[in-house]
């Protein structure tokens, strides 16, 4: 039995027992050429004219790619300055300015529900304030100005970046943060046991 034959029918265990290159029995190009001659002479010469009309289409296409481009761009800075605030509101001492509604409320929370429970919550909120212990009272008021700031901040950068996935979920995330201590006030001052 040859190394070749010898080869075939052993069994490999491992990667390294493999050869490293195998030679084909014979040439293969030949063969190949002779097929692609015919292919090849059959084939349309291209000349320089047609050659020089591809080239001008192709710069054509991309000009009108690149001012598809800018259009968009345009289409869409327009678009999100319609949208997104575009001046900072006041920021107040008293608790009006948490009810104060942005552009940004009603771009990314458009819910109904949430809107009516948020209201619901922002009306009742000082007399529960009121029925809160002292310390309680100011770890909440420190807690929703923190809220409030955070909002605004977010919806600044938002205004810079309207496309940014992070700011976008750092916003709901605020959103859902006050929903939470606007929840935790109103069932610590109906229980009467704090916070």
């Amino acid at each position: 039995m040859s190394g070749r034959e010898e080869a075939h029918t052993r069994k490999v265990t491992a990667l390294h027992e493999l050869p490293q290159a195998i030679e084909p029995p014979r040439d293969l190009w030949p063969g190949i050429e002779a097929r692609l001659e015919p292919v090849m002479a059959g084939a349309p010469s291209v000349s320089e004219a047609q050659l020089s009309a591809a080239r001008r289409r192709t710069q054509r296409l991309r000009w009108f790619a690149a001012a598809a481009m800018v259009a968009s761009v345009a289409v869409g800075v327009w678009i999100g300055r319609s949208l997104l605030p575009t001046g900072s509101r006041v920021q107040g001492s008293s608790l009006a300015a948490f009810d104060a509604p942005t552009a940004l409320d009603a771009a990314y929370v458009t819910d109904p529900r949430y809107q009516r429970q948020r209201a619901a919550l922002l009306r009742s909120l000082e007399s529960q304030i009121a029925t809160l212990p002292p310390a309680t009272r100011t770890k909440v008021m420190a807690s929703l100005a923190t809220i409030q700031h955070a909002k605004e901040d977010l919806e600044q950068a938002l205004g810079k970046d309207p496309g940014n996935a992070l700011l976008q979920e750092l916003l709901v995330n605020t959103y859902q943060d006050e929903m939470r201590v606007l929840s935790d006030v109103r069932e610590a001052s109906d229980s009467g046991k704090g916070i």
